[in-house]
């Protein structure tokens, strides 16, 4: 009778705490988003604002990756979006048609494969990087069928070489870039979250 007693007034107890953990988890993430988000607005500035440099290096897609490996497939796909819409609302880079509408479903793919393959995946090394080249595959075919629908389906407008020089030829330096830095920097947070937990 004691026991049962006791387990009862435990219970609301545990489901309460188990619910702070939800809700401080969910904050967390919504503030790490944010940080993202706000990487997302201000690391083309590093490229001069200049098209052809940001096209090569793609600096808004490593904060991206990082929201979704960080915060999860919702909020990676969720800062994806927003990010290159609300950049060029405000600031008019890139342009809304097609370049930042297109630029909206591949970012929202790149941060929510990452997220959902890096949450699926067990938590080895090698699985950082098979979460992330499938986010960098994954999204550069959403962002050609992208293109593909606003170029009205004509391939004489966007065919498979425009697609290939877009997707890979004219990004190789921030491909790379994507490959080298991602990855140490997930792993390394990683690592030091474990430590103190």
């Amino acid at each position: 009778m004691l026991l049962s007693l006791r387990r009862g007034q435990s219970t609301p107890f545990f489901i309460a705490e188990r619910n702070y953990e939800m809700r401080r988890n969910e904050i967390k993430k919504l503030v790490f988003s944010a940080m993202f988000l706000a990487l997302a607005f201000v690391m083309p500035f590093l490229t001069g604002q200049i098209p052809q440099v940001g096209s090569m290096l793609c600096p808004m897609h490593i904060p991206v990756l990082l929201c979704g490996f960080f915060c999860g497939a919702p909020w990676g796909l969720a800062v994806g979006f927003i990010a290159p819409i609300l950049r060029s609302f405000t600031l008019g880079m890139p342009p809304m048609f097609p370049t930042a509408f297109c630029m909206a479903f591949e970012l929202a793919t790149y941060g929510f494969v990452a997220g959902w393959l890096h949450n699926k995946l067990p938590k080895k090394k090698m699985n950082v990087y098979v979460s992330l080249l499938s986010a960098m595959v994954i999204g550069r075919l959403a962002w050609g069928i992208t293109m593909f629908c606003c170029m009205g389906f004509s391939a004489s407008k966007f065919g498979l070489s425009t697609f290939f020089s877009g997707a890979v030829l004219n990004s190789v330096p921030g491909i790379i870039l994507q490959v080298v830095l991602v990855p140490v920097v997930v792993i390394t947070l990683e690592k030091m979250v474990n430590k103190t937990e």
